[in-house]
């Protein structure tokens, strides 16, 4: 047998493979449609006592939980106009089509373009899914509410429910404890969507950042600790702005403002404390913004400087001991988190990631929280972070504003490490090239890469970025010291 004819052979046996498959289907369906409703198999009937009457607007839920489970029966005809009313293209909105078009711009923009690909990526298929209409990945679990424990029970009996998963809550409007059952779970990424709420996934983040972190040259070199801290001027000038101008709440302010610190799970963190609702806009300024860096500072660094500071070349730094290391993490730990309790989730995670990778004896646990266990975490924060951009929360002029509102905590930030890195060469006797100041924002490495690449526009000799990285890494410090001065005031 030829090769072709043995093709022929193997396409007409899947053709007479699928007809009888077919036919089987339409035979099954046949039999089901003329056989009537009665089931050999019958659910077993159990008698209840019937339960209080609910609160009126449980009254149907409530009616469905104490109804015994019957056979609906079949009608093909009603089965494909059930089916139809039931797909997304019937019951979605305009705002949810909107939304899955943002959603497939930015994931344009992380896959094609490649900005900040490992978490925009996320976050706009996170917002992608969340935006499926009727899907319910973001919907919030069910319940149904009685006025009384007994009725709750003999409800929970009558649906096979377990009764000890009886939920209680106080209906604060009539001062009555209310008892319920759940009904249906929540979606999935609701559930997900916890270790965003609960502030789990941005400390586990930071962990991981601390574990790629190299706080050698901040130690060598102790005064980029104050550029890193004017870089994080930009947050509290939109603070500003954002109450005085635009009408914000302290909160929402400050929750806006913290995107100039060029921290995403930072700003996260400190959205999901103080203003949850604006999480969605938040975060995808922050990181939108965070790849942006190297077409946002260099025209606010070529501003500020003369051609003389941007051809400085500084001295090499001094080499750090392993003490010194070890020290570093648990120093700053211990002092921060005494000065700012509310920032010691933020602070400890990071220096813990560091101390793993310093003190030459957990290489494994070093290489896990670098990698897997940031990446897992990553997946879910991002995913977790998109699903909350929903066409009624992010579909506002508020969204317009925070976005504006980032551009300026940005410029201001990165004009304040400059300027003070600049009084600070004036104060040194010109030893300090100022191009480094700007990499006092957090992000990492990303900002002192900029530094570097701008100084050799000029000098093509020139290395700065051992010298901005001590700016970069203070900042990431800096950053979170901002959120908890932000929670300590306003959580």
């Amino acid at each position: 047998m030829s090769r072709m004819q043995r093709k022929t052979f193997r396409n007409r046996c899947f053709a007479i493979a699928l007809i009888l498959m077919l036919a089987w289907m339409c035979s099954a369906l046949a039999e089901s449609l003329t056989s009537g409703k009665t089931d050999t198999a019958a659910p077993e009937v159990t008698e209840t006592v019937a339960p209080e009457a609910p609160a009126a607007e449980n009254t149907e839920a409530a009616a469905e939980l104490t109804t015994e489970y019957k056979d609906p029966e079949i009608n093909f005809w009603d089965g494909i106009v059930k089916i139809a009313k039931s797909t997304g293209f019937a019951g979605g909105t305009w705002r949810e089509y909107v939304m899955i078009a943002i959603a497939c711009l930015l994931l344009y923009l992380a896959i094609v373009k490649q900005f900040e690909p490992l978490l925009l990526m996320p976050i706009a298929f996170g917002m992608l899914l969340a935006n499926l209409p009727l899907a319910g990945l973001m919907g919030d679990p069910s319940y149904s509410f009685f006025d009384s424990l007994e009725a709750a029970k003999a409800a929970a009996v009558a649906s096979r429910h377990d009764v000890a998963e009886i939920t209680y809550r106080l209906d604060e409007a009539t001062n009555t404890m209310r008892y319920g059952i759940q009904t249906s779970n929540g979606g999935l990424l609701y559930y997900l969507y916890k270790g965003v709420k609960l502030g789990i996934y941005p400390p586990l983040i930071f962990m991981g950042v601390g574990a790629m972190t190299d706080f050698a040259p901040l130690i060598a070199n102790p005064s980029a600790l104050l550029m890193g801290a004017a870089a994080q001027l930009g947050i509290f000038i939109t603070f500003i702005g954002a109450k005085a101008l635009f009408g914000f709440t302290a909160r929402e302010a400050a929750a806006t403002g913290i995107i100039g610190g060029a921290d995403g799970p930072t700003a996260i963190f400190v959205t999901t404390k103080l203003a949850p609702h604006l999480l969605g806009p938040i975060a995808v300024a922050a990181y939108s913004y965070m790849a942006l860096v190297p077409v946002i500072q260099p025209p606010i660094m070529k501003a500020l400087t003369t051609q003389k500071e941007r051809t400085i070349r500084m001295g090499q730094l001094r080499s750090v001991s392993k003490t010194e290391l070890v020290i570093f993490p648990i120093l700053v730990t211990i002092i921060v988190s005494l000065l700012l309790p509310d920032a010691a989730s933020l602070v400890g995670m990071l220096m813990l990631g560091n101390l793993m990778r310093v003190c030459g004896v957990t290489e494994r646990l070093n290489k896990t929280a670098q990698n897997e266990l940031c990446n897992i975490v990553t997946i879910f924060l991002g995913l977790t972070v998109g699903a909350t951009t929903n066409g009624t929360t992010f579909l506002k002029l508020q969204t317009l504003e925070i976005v504006a509102l980032g551009i300026v905590a940005f410029s201001f930030g990165t004009a304040g490490g400059v300027l003070l890195a600049k009084l600070m060469n004036k104060l040194s006797g010109g030893r300090i090239n100022p191009l480094i100041g700007s990499a006092g924002v957090s992000a990492v490495p990303m900002a002192a890469r900029v530094s570097q690449k701008v100084g050799q526009q000029y000098d093509p000799g020139n290395f700065l970025l051992m010298h901005a990285m001590g700016p970069n890494v203070a900042g990431v410090i800096g950053s979170a010291v901002a959120a908890g001065v932000f929670i300590a005031l306003f959580g």
